[in-house]
C-alpha cells in the first residue's frame, strides 16, 4: 500500500461509487471509509473527509509520507494516476489546472446533491454530525 484512498462510508452513493473502484481500477491504494480509518493519524480532521475524498501519500511504515493531501477531483486524478493503464492518462488530465477549474465545481455539485445520484440515499445528504446524532437516537 502506498496510499490511502478515504470515502464516506456512511453514503450509499459514495460506497458504490469505492465498490466500482475496487472492483475495476487496480489502484495500490487502499480504498477504505474514513470512519474506519484514524483520520487524525492520517493529518485529517472530519471537517475535511466529510467534505470530500482524500488521498494520502503513505510512507513504509504506514504514516503520511509528508506530500500534500489531495481532495475531491485532485484525489481521483492521483488515484487515477495510480492505477496506471488507461486509467494514467484521464488522472493525468484530471490533474491539469483548467480541468480541475471545471472538475472542483462539478464535485462540489454531485456532494451536494449524492442523495439523489443512483445508489443514494436520504442519508446521503444529512452532514456527519447530523448523522452521528441520528445514530446515537437509535
Amino acid at each position: 500500500m502506498t496510499a490511502v484512498f478515504l470515502y464516506d462510508g456512511d453514503c450509499a452513493f459514495c460506497s458504490s461509487c469505492a465498490r466500482f473502484v475496487e472492483k475495476r481500477i487496480p489502484t495500490r491504494a487502499d480504498v477504505a471509509a474514513w470512519q474506519f480509518r484514524d483520520i487524525a493519524a492520517l493529518g485529517l480532521t472530519e471537517a475535511e473527509v466529510d467534505a470530500a475524498v482524500q488521498w494520502v501519500e503513505l510512507d513504509d511504515a504506514g504514516r503520511p509520507d509528508g506530500r500534500p493531501v489531495l481532495a475531491g477531483p485532485a484525489a481521483i486524478a492521483a488515484l487515477l494516476r495510480d492505477a496506471g493503464g488507461v486509467w494514467r492518462p484521464m488522472g493525468a488530465l484530471l490533474r491539469l489546472r483548467p480541468v480541475l477549474a471545471v472538475a472542483w465545481p462539478l464535485y462540489r455539485w454531485v456532494a451536494r446533491n449524492r442523495d439523489k445520484m443512483p445508489g443514494g440515499t436520504a442519508a446521503c445528504a444529512l452532514p456527519q454530525a447530523q448523522r452521528d446524532s441520528a445514530r446515537e437516537t437509535d
